[in-house]
C-alpha cells in the first residue's frame, strides 16, 4: 500500500458518499432467476428486496439460518406485495465446503437457469480464526466465494447457450482495498500458508486485503473462464462493486466497528443500506463491459496501482494460481475449466 493509493480511496470513499446519489434501480427482470447470498441483513436483503420488486420470477436468499431467511422472506414480499413463490430460501453456509458443495448440486438439478449471482455473504473481523482450512476472512470472503463460482460454472454456462444470455457473478468490493498492506503476499510462492499464520497474519488489514484478493481473481479468472471462443453476448460475467461506506453490522466484528468513533463515523458518513445495495443490483445485472471489472458508483472505476501495476499483475497471477490449485484440490470436477 502507497500513500497515493490510501489517500485516493479514502477520496473516493467521500466524494462518493458526499457527492453521489446512486440511481434506484429501474431494470426490468421478469422471468428471470437471481440468487443473493447472505440476504437476510445489510445490503444483501436490501439487494433482495430490490431484485424481487423488479419482478425476478425466482430469487433464491442462500442464507446460514432458515429461520432468519424466512423472516427476511417474509418482510420483502410483504413490501414488494408478490406472490409467494417468487422467492425461496435455501440454506448456504459459506465458511463450509460441504455446503457449498451442497448447495451448487442443488442449483444444478433444481433451477432451470441463472441470470445472476450476488455473493455478497461476507465478514470484517480483527481477531484470528481458522475457519476449515483457513483463516477465517479468507475462508469466507475469497475461498468460498470462488469455490461457488467454481461450482456454478457449468450452470451458468448452460443458462447462457440455453437462454442466450450473459450470466452474471457479482461480488461486493470496498475502496478499502486501496489500503491493503502487500507485505503478506510479496515474494511468496506459498501465500495461503503466510496467510494461515496465526503469529504473521496482519489482521488489521486482513479485510482489506480480502478484496483486492477478489480483484485480482475477478480480473484473472474473467479471461479464464471466457477463453474457450464464446462471444460476449453469452460470456459469463464475473464483477466486484464497491457499494462505498455503508451502514451495515459488517464492522461489529471489529473493535474499531463497535467503537463510540465508529459509530459517530457511520452516522456522519455512511449510505443508508439500501442506497448502497443500488450499487450490488446494478452490478449484478449489468452487460460484458462490466467482465473482469472493479466498479464505484454504478461505473467502472481503475482499481489501486497495487492491482495495476507490474508488481501487482504479477502478484494477481501468482496468487490465483495458488487460489485455483487450492479449489482443484476441494473440487477436482471444476480443474477442466480453471486449470
Amino acid at each position: 500500500m502507497s500513500a497515493g493509493s490510501a489517500a485516493r480511496g479514502a477520496f473516493s470513499t467521500l466524494s462518493s458518499n458526499l457527492f453521489i446519489t446512486l440511481p434506484i434501480p429501474r431494470t426490468n427482470l421478469k422471468g428471470q432467476t437471481y440468487i443473493v447470498t447472505g440476504s437476510n441483513t445489510g445490503l444483501g436483503f436490501e439487494a433482495s428486496r430490490h431484485i424481487n420488486k423488479l419482478g425476478a420470477e425466482k430469487l433464491i436468499m442462500a442464507v446460514r439460518s432458515i429461520s432468519k431467511g424466512e423472516t427476511a422472506r417474509a418482510e420483502i414480499l410483504r413490501s414488494t406485495g408478490r406472490e409467494e413463490s417468487s422467492i425461496e430460501v435455501w440454506e448456504l453456509d459459506m465458511g463450509r465446503h460441504e455446503s457449498i458443495k451442497n448447495f451448487a448440486a442443488r442449483v444444478a438439478t433444481t433451477l432451470p437457469r441463472i441470470d445472476g449471482v450476488l455473493a455478497n455473504a461476507g465478514i470484517m473481523v480483527d481477531k484470528f480464526k481458522l475457519v476449515g482450512d483457513d483463516e477465517s476472512t479468507l475462508s469466507i470472503n475469497v475461498v468460498g466465494t470462488f469455490l461457488l463460482f467454481a461450482l456454478l460454472v457449468p450452470k451458468l454456462r448452460e443458462s447462457a447457450e440455453r437462454f442466450n444470455i450473459a450470466p452474471r457473478y457479482t461480488i461486493p468490493n470496498s475502496a478499502l482495498h486501496y489500503m491493503a498492506p502487500l507485505k503478506e503476499l510479496e515474494n511468496n510462492m506459498d501465500i495461503f500458508t503466510t496467510l494461515n499464520d496465526p503469529q504473521k497474519a496482519d489482521m488489521a488489514g486482513r479485510y482489506p486485503l480480502s478484496k483486492l484478493l477478489v480483484i485480482y481473481a475477478c480480473r484473472e479468472l474473467a479471461e479464464k473462464i471466457n477463453a474457450d471462443g464464446k462471444t460476449s453476448l453469452t460470456a459469463i460475467i464475473i464483477n466486484t462493486p464497491n457499494p462505498s461506506y455503508c451502514k451495515s453490522a459488517l464492522a461489529q466484528g471489529t473493535q474499531a466497528g463497535r467503537s463510540t468513533a465508529g459509530r459517530v463515523m457511520e452516522k456522519l458518513l455512511a449510505r443508508s443500506t439500501e442506497e448502497g445495495s443500488r450499487a450490488l443490483v446494478h452490478g449484478v445485472v449489468s452487460g460484458v463491459q462490466t467482465n473482469g471489472e472493479y466498479l464505484t458508483n454504478c461505473h467502472v472505476e481503475c482499481p489501486s496501482s497495487s492491482v495495476t501495476s507490474a508488481k501487482g499483475v504479477r502478484i494477481q497471477k501468482q496468487f490465483v494460481g495458488v487460489l485455483v490449485d487450492k479449489l482443484v484440490r476441494i473440487a477436482p470436477e471444476v480443474s477442466s475449466y480453471l486449470k
